[in-house]
This record gives structure tokens, sequence and C-alpha cells, in this order.
């Protein structure tokens, strides 16, 4: 008996093949090889002479070890045959004329050659099986294992089904294959069931793109094996050993030419080799990977359905002429269909050119857990209605940002099984209330539920959902709508009955006696306006127990102050105000200062580190390291015998200069802001004071500070998890922004926060607004995004942001789009700094007085947080060579300025700064939506206001040096209006009044005005 994956070597059209015997010594060496059989063609067709099989060939076979099979064709019948003249109807043959001359249709035209069998046709199963059966019997009884039936696709199923099964009856493990056009697509079904063995594969195994190869075999699996017989004299000869692996790979068994053997006796070998490696395999056949892949990924299930196989073999072919990297694992396991036990690396080595691979890959047993005791009973405990995506929401459990008074819409999708009637409320409080304020929320539509609430004190405040069945609700909901159609029933009456009544069993007091009453009342069934009447509902409400009541998870939220969203900064040296020269200024220059400051409509000043400067390493001009006598060195390196972190540099002045510099600051309508920059001169006290406090090196020296490629050597850092840091580091830095705020600094920005630790900055500003709810904290963290909305999650209100860097439209555009649509919305608020002493932008330093313009129109109005360093309105932007760096850093040395210098752009900036504090639109970038402008050279972007009354629209040429045009879009569609309608327009620039007819308007920006800041608002009158 063949195994379920024959290989068979084959004498059909084979020149080895010599007076019709095989070459002796290729029959034994192929079965050494592992063949298992030899199909032999009937050369002179079914019914032929009696010596058609060679004498003693199935003697031979059998001393080999092989099953000798016959290749025929039972529809050939010789025209002499008895059964071709009794039953003319069932053969069609060919007719031939041997004399010359005309034909004479008088005479018969005497047959010639073979008829050929219809059987197909009824009646041939009657009249020519038996004969045909017979014949083959007694083939059999020569010695011959098997039969493949050669154009099976001309004979009905049935007439093979009971062929086969009469040869059975004889012969029980007599083998039959059948070839045949189309018989491996969808007309092979039919074969379903006749008892074959194998049909010879129609498919072009070299095909590999081609979706037949698995498409065949699914449709094929359970009809019979597919066997491959590769086409091999069509082959060059590099692709004979590939195409031989391949089929031997993907099919159920192999054909293979007899000369193969003398030939290729390695890839003989090879055949059987993986035709054994596929065997177990015979079920579904999936591609893993695409079409296109250099390397093939097939797996082959031994089960008809891949997800109930036990193992399959993963067939890897590397389709090209050179060594190629195997598919990941991962990637093709993910999609097989089950799951996989891990397969070894070297399944995955790189394939060799044309290599096919096969790997066993073992089916992973489930993860089986056990089942809890009591486990239903439990789960009848869990909650039945869900309450999921509420928000605003921050993951981690970290506070949502809100400013106070702003209102907090809250939303959440609120559903439970069936079809009862849910009722939920929103509850909020300040975190140091015990009591809740309540807001009923309202469906709105598909589960999806909304309250909001406003806070009204500065500081933590945290909400949460409840939801419930309502059950009363439910019923006058059905009971109104049973009334409506007329089917009310007394049924209906008593259910509303019965549920005031077990109100009322469970109430005391007041409640019990008005629920009482409403009993009393509901004693006949006449009593509907009373069930359905408000003031039951109201009552009803209020002893409402709430079954199956759940509560979301609390959700923590901060109410900052206005400034914590809104505010314009103005940084500047307080040392480089002095108006002499040379000379270092003090915090009464800084005073003399506020007029000008106040009036370009800033309300933040921010100063960099005020305390005492080190002079161990003290930098020089341009970072420098080699400072002259008198250079101030840089503010950043804090510490000196005069003091730290809690000292004022002694020629700023003294504390009480500094407190009046901060009256007068309030005064004028600005608040200080300080830099906590928390980093040492090696000159620092707590280096000597509290060593344990740092990370010292073996040989007592410490590292300096480095921001590759920038190097502080004039700055050494405390390490937070030193041996004596915790707590006495973190509550001595927590201690001198609490001694600042009682200086009267209420937000500090903190230099590179993302270096120190996480848990500081959650803690410290933490216990921080816990004292002082409104201190702001404001990020200058220049890194990764995750990191950067991790500070903001920890407690920092504001940041520092890649505005900086975001030059083009689409840069400006995803960025803001990012912010305003994406989770940090809730958490993250951009301050728009257009420079800062560290940092010179490209843009800037080529772009001229234009790109000044260009840059502070868009962060004063993209964002609520707009920041200035002095210098900006000045339009100064001298480079160091190939760096974004200041030449001249203000960093390193004193840089007194003419403040009326030509070409600034003050004017600019104090209009832009008017326009923020009289139009609330732009008090934040949550608002911002990007509209069309057909220029890519040119951002468009509205800014409704709060109430939707009006909007601001700002459009900005990115080009400093050449005019831009475009045709851009008016948003008449955010009020409502067609597209021909005409609006309201106010120029808030430039002061002109005009209308807009229609939808689409062109405008042309100059580099002498690259900007329109316009208001737009229905019914205005222009």
């Amino acid at each position: 008996m063949l195994s379920t994956n024959p290989c068979m070597l084959s004498a059909i059209s084979d020149s080895n093949v010599e007076d019709g015997y095989p070459d002796s010594m290729i029959l034994t060496a192929g079965a050494a090889a592992g063949f298992e059989a030899l199909l032999w063609p009937m050369a002179q067709g079914y019914f032929g002479p009696a010596g058609n099989l060679p004498d003693g060939l199935a003697r031979r076979c059998a001393n080999e070890g092989l099953a000798f099979l016959l290749d025929v064709d039972v529809t050939r019948f010789p025209n002499s045959h008895p059964l071709v003249s009794d039953q003319p109807a069932l053969f069609a043959g060919r007719r031939s004329v041997e004399r010359e001359g005309p034909v004479d249709p008088r005479v018969a035209t005497p047959a010639a050659g073979e008829a050929q069998a219809r059987l197909r046709d009824d009646g041939a199963i009657d009249a020519l099986l038996p004969v045909i059966a017979d014949q083959l019997v007694a083939l059999l009884k020569q010695g011959v294992h098997g039969f493949c039936l050669a154009q099976a696709d001309r004979i009905a199923p049935d007439f093979i089904r009971m062929l086969i099964a009469r040869l059975r009856a004889h012969k029980a493990d007599v083998a039959f294959f059948a070839r045949g056009r189309g018989l491996t697509g969808a007309a092979g079904h039919a074969l379903l069931g006749v008892g074959l063995d194998g049909l010879i594969s129609s498919v072009d195994r070299r095909n590999l793109r081609s979706s037949a190869l698995v498409q065949e075999r699914h449709d094929m699996w359970p009809v019979a094996k597919l066997i491959a017989e590769p086409h091999f004299a069509q082959l060059p000869d590099d692709l004979v050993a590939p195409s031989v692996a391949v089929a031997a790979a993907t099919a159920d068994g192999m054909i293979f030419p007899l000369r193969m053997v003398r030939q290729h006796p390695d890839l003989t070998k090879q055949v059987v080799e993986i035709a054994r490696q596929v065997m177990p395999f015979a079920g579904e056949m999936r591609r893993l990977n695409g079409a296109g892949s250099p390397v093939v990924a097939l797996l082959r299930a031994d089960t008809a359905d891949m997800r109930d196989c036990g193992a399959a073999a993963l067939v890897l072919i590397n389709t090209t002429g050179s060594v190629h990297p195997a598919p990941a694992a991962a990637d093709l396991l993910a999609v097989a269909g089950a799951a996989f036990a891990s397969l070894d690396a070297a399944a995955f080595a790189d394939l060799q050119p044309a290599e096919v691979r096969v790997t066993t890959a073992r089916r992973a047993p489930p993860v089986l857990i056990g089942s809890a005791k009591d486990g239903a009973v439990a789960a009848a405990r869990l909650p039945r209605l869900v309450v999921e995506a509420v928000s605003p929401r921050v993951e981690g459990g970290f506070p949502v940002k809100r400013v106070v008074g702003e209102t907090v819409v809250v939303e959440a999708s609120i559903f439970a099984d069936g079809h009862e009637q849910l009722a939920a409320e929103l509850l909020w409080r300040p975190a140091d209330r015990d009591e809740w304020s309540v807001v009923p929320m309202v469906e709105l539509s598909n589960y999806w539920w909304q309250a909001d609430f406003a806070t009204t004190r500065i500081g933590r405040h945290e909400f949460v959902i409840e939801a419930w069945l309502d059950r009363f609700g439910g019923f006058t909901r059905d009971f109104r709508k049973k009334l409506a159609a007329g089917v009310a029933t007394s049924i209906d009456h008593a259910e509303g009955r019965l549920l005031v009544t077990q109100a009322r069993d469970r109430s005391k007091g007041a409640l019990k006696k008005a629920l009482t009453t409403f009993v009393t009342g509901l004693k006949r069934d006449d009593n509907a306006a009373l069930l359905l009447s408000d003031e039951l509902a109201t009552v009803m409400a209020r002893a409402d127990d709430r079954p199956h009541v759940v509560r979301s998870a609390v959700q923590p939220l901060d109410a900052e102050r206005l400034a914590a969203r809104f505010s314009s900064w103005y940084e500047l040296f307080p040392r480089s105000q002095s108006p002499v020269p040379g000379k270092h200024g003090s915090f009464a220059d800084v005073i003399a200062r506020l007029p000008a400051v106040r009036d370009m409509g800033f309300d933040t000043l921010y100063f960099p580190p005020i305390h005492p400067i080190g002079t161990a390493n003290r930098k020089g001009p341009n970072n420098t390291l080699t400072p002259a006598p008198g250079d101030p060195g840089s503010p950043y390196a804090i510490g000196s015998p005069d003091g730290g972190h809690d000292a004022i540099h002694p020629e700023l002045g003294s504390l009480d200069d500094f407190l009046r510099l901060v009256d007068a600051a309030r005064d004028h309508g600005l608040e200080i802001a300080l830099d906590f920059a928390i980093q040492c001169s090696p000159d620092h006290p707590w280096l000597k004071e509290h060593p344990g406090w740092f990370a010292w090196r073996p040989d007592g020296s410490m590292k300096y500070a480095e921001n590759p490629p920038k190097k502080y050597q004039d700055i050494v850092n405390v390490e937070f998890y030193a041996e004596d840091s915790v707590p006495g580091l973190w509550t001595a830095l927590r201690d001198v922004v609490l001694l600042w705020i009682e200086r009267g600094v209420k937000t500090f920005r903190v230099d590179n926060p993302h270096t120190k630790t996480l848990p500081f900055w959650e803690w410290m500003i933490g216990d921080v607004r816990a004292r002082h709810p409104e201190a702001i904290f404001l990020a200058e963290a220049f890194t990764k995004p995750a990191m950067m909305y991790r500070l903001a999650k920890v407690g920092f209100s504001q940041s520092y942001t890649y505005f900086t860097w975001r030059d083009n439209k689409a840069e400006l555009t995803d960025y803001i789009t990012e912010l305003t649509t994406t989770a940090p919305k809730e958490f993250y608020r951009p301050h728009f700094f257009v420079n800062t002493p560290d940092i010179n932008p490209l843009f800037l330093q080529t772009s001229g007085r234009p790109g000044f313009r260009i840059r502070a129109v868009l962060a004063a109005t993209l964002s609520g947080l707009f920041g200035v360093y002095s210098g900006f309105e000045l339009c100064e932007a001298a480079p160091v060579p190939d760096k974004e760096e200041y030449l001249h850093s203000e960093k390193y040395e004193l840089r007194q300025r003419d403040w009326a210098a030509p070409g600034n752009i003050i004017a600019d900036i104090t209009m832009l700064n008017r326009l923020r504090r009289a139009w609330p639109a732009l008090q934040t970038h949550l608002n911002t939506r990007f509209y069309t402008a057909h220029n890519d050279r040119i951002i468009y972007y509205g800014k409704a206001a709060p109430d939707g009354g009006d909007m601001i629209l700002v459009m900005v040429s990115l080009d400093p040096h050449n005019a831009q045009e475009a045709d851009f879009e008016v948003p008449l569609w955010e009020f409502g209006l067609s597209d021909t309608d005409s609006i309201a327009v106010e120029d808030l620039a430039e002061g002109h009044r005009f209308n807009w007819h229609g939808k689409i308007q062109h405008i042309r920006l100059d580099p002498d005005l690259p900007y329109r800041i316009w208001r737009i608002a229905p019914g205005d009158i222009a």
C-alpha cells in the first residue's frame, strides 16, 4: 500500500526506458532514495496487444520494493472491439478511405484507428463498465498495484466510483489516481466520494505569486490528495532543482521522471526528504505573507481546518537567486489561524538562493487558569451597568487641567443589557470637601451621556459618574407608550402601584408619608395621570434605591488660575538693564523698565536665575572657558560664598530691593516669574554643607553637567538618589520654592526638568500646590514628546514646545492638531516662546524683520501662552556661526540695548497683546481650527469665541522674502450660512471693516505685511 504522500517514479515520455524496459540501475537508485512506486504508461492503449506490459517488470518492481502502477486511458478502444460495433452510440471514432478517387456515399467507409468511449453517457455503466473492470482485474493479476486514470474528465464520476468499488472488491488496497483537464478546479468537486487516492495537480508551482496554489488545495482537499507533476522538459537547468523542491513541499505527493534519478541523484533524495517532512500535513494550506515577498511562507496543517490542527509544516521558499533573510516569525505566526509554540531561531536563519525549508510548528497549549470557586456568585456581584470612555480623562490617574470658572464638559458611554431605562449623575467636589455637588446627566444618542460643571475655587477637584437602573422611569416611559397605543392593562397599573408601594416601604419620615399619600391615591386603574405626574416622579426619584448602581473611577482635576492658560511673558536679564554701557544692572534698573514692558502688553516678567554666581570654571563671552576679570559669568552657575538658591546675587541688590521690584511690578499689572534651576556652581554652599546630596568620583572630583554637544563646565548636578538626598535634598528644594512664594513669586520657569527625576516633580509640585494652588510651573523641556507630556501629567502647568522649530504649514498644522485633538488636550498647555537665551532659531537668523513679525503673530494667536525673550522686538538674530545660538549671548555678558532702535517690531507685539486681552478666542490653543488656503506658504486658521458668536481668523505668510497669494475659504458653514452668503469682517490689525460675499476669497500677503487678523460675525454691519 502506498503512503499518504506517495513519491512515484514515472516512465512517461522518458528516454531512459529502452526497448520497453527501465534502466535497472535507475530503478534501484530511485527505490534506494525512497520512491514508492513506478508509474508505467500503457503506450499502445488500454485495449492494445497482450504484450503491452513488459515481461517481468512487475516482478522487478516488487524486488525493489516499488509498487507497480499503470497510467491508463480506459476511454480508448480499438475499432475492432466488438463493443464498438455493438454499442455505436457509446463511441466516437475516426473513419478513413483506403482507395483513391471520389468518395461514394453509397459505399460504407471502413473504420480505422481507435474509438473513444463516451463514459459520461447514459448506458455506459451497464454496457462498458464490466468489460473495463475485467480488463483492469486481469492487470491486477499480473502484479499491478494501482492505476492512474488518464482523461478522467471524460468519465462520469459514478462510473469511476463503481469501477473503483469493483476493483477494490477484488483487491482492497488497489490505488487509484486521476488526471484530466479541470479536475482540480470546480469540476473536481463531482469526484467527491468516488474513492480516489489522488489527483494530479494542474497548478504550475513555479508561479508562487499566484493564489492558485492555495486555492487548488482548498477546493480539492475533500476530494483527494494533490500529486505534483512538474513539467521538467520545459525548465532551464537552473530552475529544475528549485521547481522540484517547491512541488514536493506544496503537494501531497510527487511524480518524478526516471531520467532525473540519473541526472540529479542529490535532488532525487531531497525530493523524497521534503515529501516525507510534509507527509503528516496534508490538510489546509495558508499563505502567510504577501505575494511580493522574496521569501514565500506557506503553512500546511495536519487537519482540514488550520484552527483545529495539532501541528503544521512551515514552508519557506526563497524565490530569489541570492541569500535572503527569512520573514520574522511573529509576522508569520500572527496570521496563521492557530497558536503555535515558538520556533527555534535556526528555522528563521537566512535562506540560500532558491532554498526550500520545511519546519514543523507544534500547536501551543492554551492557557488554562481553572475555574474560581463560586464564580457564578462572584460574577453576579459584578456591575451590570457599563460606564466607560469617560472624558475628560488623563491616563494614569493624573489630573485633568482646567482654569477656574471654565466649564468642564463630562461625557461617557453608559449602557446596560436589555431595554431598561438608566439614570446617571455627575458628581463633583473640591478635594477638601466631603459632600458632592450633583448634576443630572442627559443621554444624547447611542448611549452617550453628558453633563457639565464649573469650578469656583482654585485647586484640586475631583469628579465621578454614577449610573443605575431607573425602574420607575422605565415604567413610566413604557406606560405612556401603552396608553398612547390603547393597550394598557390592569397589570400595567398594578406594576406601577407596586413600585410606589415598595418605595414607601423602604422610606422613612416625610418621604414615607408623601409616598403613602400616593399609594392611597393609586387604588384603582383609572389613575394613569397620577402615575405619570411630575409630583410622583420627583418623590420617587428621592426614594430610588438605585438598583445595580455603579460608579466610575474618580478623576482628579486641577482648577488653576487663568494665567496657567493665558499669559504673555517677557524675559529679561536684570543685570543688563542698566542704561550705562558696561555697568551691571540692578533691580532698581528693572523697575525703570516696567512701564515699557507693560506698554507692550505683557503681564508676566520672567528673570533667569537671580542667585549668586560661582567663580569656579566661570564662563567668559560666547561660552568660552577664559573669562576676563569682571566678566559676570552665567547666572545658571548658581551658588557662591554669598549663598545659593535662597539668596540674591549681590550686584542685583538686596532682598528688600527685590521685594520693592515685586510690588512695583504688581502696580504695573505685571507678575514676576523666576527661574528654578536645580544645578550648582562648584562654589555652592551645599557642596560643603551637604556633600551627601552629590555623586562624587573615586578621586573626590565631580563630573560637570553636559547636554551633548553642549558642555557646562561651571555647573555640577545634584543626585536625587544619593546617600543623603532622600528626604534632605528633596525637602530643601521644595523649601526653596516655598521661600520665593513667601517673597511674592507665584510662577516658576523650571530649567531642564526632564533631566531630574519624575517622582520628585510629582511630589514637590503637588506639595507646593496643596499649600499654594495659585503656583504655576513652566517646564523648559525640549525633549521627546512622551517625557514632555509626562511632565505635564505630574504637575507642570505649561511647557515649552516644538513650536520653535515648526516653520512650514504642514509642521504647524500637524503639531497644533495633535495638541488640540488628541490626549494631550486635557493636560498639556503649550507655551509658544518665539526665542530664548539658549535658542536663536535658524528661521529668525535668515528671515529679517518680516520673519520676526511672522513668528510673533503665529505664537501670539495659536496659543494662549506667548513668550518673548528681550531683543526679539529689536529683531536681534546675529548667530554663532553654524549654530542656533546668539553671538555675544547675554548668558555670558552684559547687553545694553537701544530700545527704540529702527526696524523694531514693538508695534506688532503691542497690537498682538492688545488683541489677546480683548478677545477670549485668542486666550487658548484648544479652539484652533485650520481652514483651506490654496498655497502651502500661507497658513490660515480660525479661533471661535467661547459662545460661538464670532470667530477670529488669522492668515500668515510663511515666506519672509516673497509675496504670496491664495484663494481661501471663509468658514461660513461654521455659522450655518450658505456658500453664497455674506458676512461682516473687521480687520483687527489695520482697523478696517468690510464684507465678504461668498465662501471663496483671494488674498495677497507681502513681506512688508505678512499677516492678517480678522474678526467675523454673522449679523455684524461692516
